[in-house]
């Protein structure tokens, strides 16, 4: 058995996948690993450029702690990107409140003879 593990391009948060693959078809001349499958008793290819692999090895417990080690990283990193998300939304609230409150306070005065605001002759 082969175990591989594969960049996961443009899908954040998720940038990498592992998975046990029994054959695989690769050469020196082409940029792209053929993985070979088998499910319900027929063989699937599925095509992998060379550049998104980052592992492919018959070590398993190599494979499982590289894969640990991934895992406990995107975790941290997932946990950062929550609580900034969490901040951002917090801030985003307080924008909008603060600005909400600037207008109604500039509406409030906006009728007085010192602003000049062609509204009030409407």
């Amino acid at each position: 058995m082969y175990y591989v593990i594969k960049k996961q391009v443009d899908s954040l948060p998720e940038t990498f996948i592992g998975f046990a693959v029994p054959k695989y078809i690769a050469s020196k001349k082409n940029k792209n690993v053929i993985f070979l499958f088998e499910k319900d008793g027929k063989v699937i290819r599925k095509w992998v450029k060379l550049a998104e692999i980052v592992l492919l090895t018959e070590d398993k417990e190599y494979f499982v702690k590289v894969m640990k080690q991934f895992k406990d990283v995107q975790e941290a990193q997932k946990a950062l990107v929550d609580e900034a998300k969490a901040n951002l939304e917090t801030s985003m609230t307080n924008f909008a409140d603060t600005m909400n409150a600037e207008i109604h306070d500039f509406e409030e005065i906006r009728e007085s003879r010192d602003v000049p605001c062609i509204l009030k002759d409407l």
